[in-house]
């Protein structure tokens, strides 16, 4: 059926949210694997029923369905050909708790950090929770059997498994009977091949439908990876929350750490998921390499000594005890407890980033594929060196770390994908060879992710003829006609098939030297993994803010760089000018938080960047890459007459006039032009005074910004600084860092601007004293992406020389006046966050004694964006994730800090607040 019929039998049986453009398929093309499939039509169901209702045309039609869940199923899980359901979008409802019982029941598409919050107020959480818990959804863990850090004290998914609410591929709702018979008749058969170890999660889990069991279907479908049915709803059992312990071991190797592992195992003494006594919660394994990679971003907590590390948690009755006895046990290099949160939290953080720091971790690109390979905890040491072995047979690398405690390994490896069919061959070869080495250990081939498309053909290197008929028999008990994830499983599709990696992809040369890639977008674009971070249901960080906003795949990192990728590589998307390109940037705000909150750090600012000025190179653009991509210049123009301008912008007439000519929302207030700018006060300060003589203490530099718009923060940095006995002075020379141009794609014109302000900045710069920037877009601009953009080394230099007001004070070390009783409600610019770093900011509030409240997220102006035409609901959407709500919380008396002249206009607009600027508030304390 093609797909417009399709689209058309769909909404005939009342499914409305149902896409077959080629935007949506793009989207859906990928998961979290290696593996590229591309759906025919995209449905969001908006009821459970409707689930039913995309079955029946499925099943009429002959069209295979898959269900995607978050979509960053590791092994090609969740990408199908037909039919893709979303359920995440509609179907994402706690619908009860019920705390006497410790259950809940929900829709498949519930995020597991929802769930955890709407259990959190009686006092439980749901046991298991992967790294990804921040957006995998409750149907997707029970596909997969999701299993996560805490799995050694909570059990896997299928553990917590109460029941389902199901519809199997056949339209039968129950299968029990017909299940029972076949394993009946297989008795001694299933009780010896399924269940040796918790981790043993490949194939179908037919011990579940052991009498001794409980015939429990339920927990057959929790790893079924949606070939066997459509999960419309779900009731897991809740455990009670209860503190818990972190000791970090430390070990020579991530070797010698698993060899620890079964020694830490035999001090536990009480039952694992039994009520009374200390057990062990979890006893993960984290090598050096991935550590590193977060050090040169941000501080890490101190670990002991060591090369790998395993964190092991403990949680009951006698805690204490059990930890001395973990430590005594584990003959490690060094030890540490530690008791701070918000240390383990850190922590605990590189752990969940595993996956997308595992991918940077080596000199070329680590993938998925041989991912969670799991055998008995007291053989992972030596499995470990056998899988060394085999990474040195075939020339790769590769960095485990992952749930040591159940023996379940992650790890991603450098297959040689530039060379396609090279890359093919060693996929193939060393999967096939790992299956079979595996085996030697009485291994599974997964462990938690699910077989999927990377290792379904290997299960008979796993298992007998027996089990594998067994397999072949369940499914055409519950999807006859193999419509539900085929390939998958039982009739599996090769595992070199429909690869992503090494498609010919077009070579478009960028012009920001993209300093993690080899030269080619396409290169950078494929840094996105699938990992998932951007789609998180609530975020504290900066990536992403029209996704909070939207939820629509559409507007995260993950979406726009599948499409993108699709345009440079695909047949799909007609290259970086095509529609479906436009539209999935089109609501990218350009705050580069991705560069900073992305695990594989991509930057879609950039990438956005570079694809308009390759779209737009040499041909008309829209009206506001004219006005507000080149404010700077106009605002310039407008300086000498600024209160004629502003006076006539004051006219209604002329105001909307002037919008519809830039291309701004009308609803939109126009920034006013400073009377005077930075430069001309400042100049005037100094003939006052008679002239400065030599060169001052601190240099300022006037950006376009601060100069046009708001030169109070430059007047009442100058005060700060003098009253602290330093002499400051405005750099007299025009520096524009060029922020406007690049963010509409107009690198060309950007360079020239930069590389002029390079040169202005440079002298200064070498002079040795500290230069003062206060616009952080601006500065931020310095630091990333005119390093990228110009040639001239000294661009390296000024990137380093310009500081925060909050870095000059922690350089210079004067005493800061006093803001004790002060409550400060602070929005770090977008830029700030991603790119300068907050923290020092937040140091320098705290030392001066203010009590501070940091904004998550972004302001959701982010320079010309909130202003252009068809942008204002999402950027007011975006304020409403976090900056509005705080601000109508704060008292009155809060002081609203902004340094980001972006921020502040939307304090403006949307709230009526006038927030300061750093230096604004530092100036109100100081003393005459």
């Amino acid at each position: 059926m093609s797909a417009p019929d399709l689209v058309a039998a769909l909404r005939r049986h009342g499914v409305d949210d149902v896409d077959d453009s080629t935007l949506a398929r793009a989207l859906y093309s990928a998961d979290a694997s290696l593996y590229r499939v591309v759906p025919q039509v995209v449905v969001r169901p908006r009821h459970c029923d409707e689930l039913g209702a995309v079955l029946d045309v499925a099943r009429s039609a002959g069209v295979p369905l898959t269900m995607r869940g978050a979509g960053t199923s590791i092994a090609g899980n969740a990408v199908g050909g037909g039919i893709v359901v979303d359920t995440s979008r509609h179907l994402n409802r706690v619908l009860s708790i019920d705390a006497e019982a410790r259950t809940a029941r929900v829709e498949p598409g519930v995020v597991h950090a929802q769930l955890q919050a709407a259990a959190a107020p009686h006092g439980l959480r749901l046991g298991p929770d992967p790294s990804t818990h921040t957006r995998c959804t409750i149907g997707g863990m029970i596909g997969n059997n999701a299993c996560g850090s805490r799995a050694l004290g909570y059990g896997r998914t299928s553990d917590n498994v109460v029941e389902l609410d199901v519809l199997f591929g056949s339209g039968a709702t129950d299968v029990s009977a017909p299940l029972a018979a076949l394993v009946d008749a297989h008795l001694a058969h299933v009780r010896t091949a399924f269940g040796r170890f918790s981790r043993q999660v490949s194939g179908y889990a037919l011990e579940q439908l052991l009498p001794e069991n409980g015939r429990r279907v339920e927990r057959l479908l929790a790893g079924s990876e949606g070939t066997l049915g459509l999960v419309r709803g779900a009731t897991v059992s809740l455990v009670a929350e209860e503190p818990r312990h972190l000791l970090v071991l430390g070990y020579p190797s991530m070797v010698e750490a698993a060899d620890a592992v079964p020694h830490l195992l035999a001090v536990e003494n009480a039952p694992r998921l039994s009520a009374p006594g200390a057990r062990l919660v979890a006893c993960e394994g984290l090598d050096a390499r991935i550590v590193d990679l977060v050090r040169a971003r941000r501080a890490v907590p101190e670990l002991p000594r060591g090369a790998g590390w395993l964190f092991v948690e403990v949680a009951g009755p006698d805690a204490e005890g059990l930890l001395r006895r973990v430590t005594e046990a584990a003959g490690a290099l060094g030890h540490r407890r530690v008791t701070d949160p918000g240390e383990a939290a850190e922590l605990w953080r590189i752990r969940e980033d595993g996956a997308g720091l595992a991918a940077r971790s080596l000199a070329t690109p680590a993938y998925s594929g041989w991912e969670d390979a799991a055998v008995p905890p007291e053989r992972l040491g030596a499995w470990l060196r056998d899988f060394d072995e085999l990474l040195v047979e075939h020339g790769l690398e590769g960095v485990p770390y992952g749930h040591f405690g159940d023996g379940c390994v992650h790890v991603r490896i450098d297959f040689p994908f530039h060379d396609a069919a090279r890359g093919r061959r060693v996929f193939r070869d060393f999967l096939t060879a790992s299956a079979l080495r595996l085996r030697d250990h009485g291994g599974s081939l997964s462990g938690e992710h699910g077989d999927g498309r990377a290792r379904s053909e290997l299960l008979p290197l796993m298992y007998d003829a027996e089990s594998l008929a067994l397999f072949g028999a369940v499914k055409a008990v519950c999807d006859p006609d193999d419509l539900l994830n085929p390939g998958v499983l039982v009739a599996p599709a090769p595992l070199d098939a429909d690869l992503r990696p090494g498609r010919p992809r077009a070579v478009v040369r960028p012009l920001l030297r993209l300093t993690h890639d080899a030269g080619s977008l396409g290169d950078a674009v494929h840094r996105c993994t699938g990992v998932g971070k951007c789609v998180a249901s609530d975020s504290s960080g900066v990536m992403c803010p029209s996704f909070q906003a939207t939820r629509a795949e559409k507007d995260s990192t993950r979406g726009r760089a599948r499409v993108l990728q699709e345009a440079l590589d695909g047949t799909l998307v007609s290259g970086l000018a095509d529609p479906a390109v436009h539209e999935a940037l089109d609501l990218c705000l350009s705050c580069k938080g991705c560069a900073s909150d992305c695990p594989t750090g991509v930057d879609m600012a950039t990438y956005k960047a570079e694809t308009l000025h390759h779209t737009y190179r040499g041909r008309r653009r829209p009206r506001s890459h004219y006005t507000l991509g080149r404010l700077p210049r106009w605002a310039d123009r407008a300086a000498p007459v600024a209160g004629a301008v502003n006076a006539l912008l004051r006219v209604g007439a002329v105001a909307r006039l002037a919008k519809l000519t830039a291309g701004i929302d009308p609803r939109r207030s126009l920034p006013a032009f400073a009377p005077k700018t930075l430069r001309s006060r400042a100049a005037e300060v100094g003939t006052a005074r008679g002239g400065d003589v030599g060169a001052p203490d601190v240099w300022l530099w006037a950006d376009s910004f601060t100069d046009h718009f708001h030169p109070d923060s430059g007047v009442a940095a100058i005060r700060v600084l003098e009253a602290a006995g330093l002499t400051a002075r405005v750099i007299p020379e025009d520096a524009c860092c060029g922020l406007t141009w690049v963010t509409t794609g107009q690198l060309d014109a950007a360079r020239s601007i930069m590389e002029r302000t390079v040169a202005t900045l440079a002298p200064y710069v070498a002079s040795g004293v500290p230069l003062l920037g206060l616009e952080p877009s601006c500065l931020a601009t310095l630091r990333s992406d005119a390093v990228e953009l110009v040639a001239d080394p000294r661009a390296a230099e000024v990137a380093g020389g310009v500081l925060t007001l909050a870095e000059l004070w922690e350089r210079l070390a004067w005493e800061l006046p006093d803001l004790s009783g002060t409550e400060v409600l602070a929005q770090p610019h977008c830029h700030h966050a991603s790119v300068l770093g907050w923290e020092a900011d937040e140091r320098l509030l705290v030392a001066a004694g203010a009590s501070v409240t940091r904004v998550a997220g972004c302001c959701g102006l982010a320079g010309n964006f909130g202003m252009e035409l068809g942008h204002y609901d999402v950027s007011v959407a975006i304020a409403e994730t976090h900056l509005l709500p705080a601000v109508r919380a704060a008292g009155a008396a809060t002081v609203v800090l902004a340094d980001g002249l972006s921020c502040r206009v939307q304090l403006d607009d949307l709230a009526d607040v006038r927030a300061m600027h750093l230096a604004e508030l530092l100036a109100s304390r100081v003393t005459e």
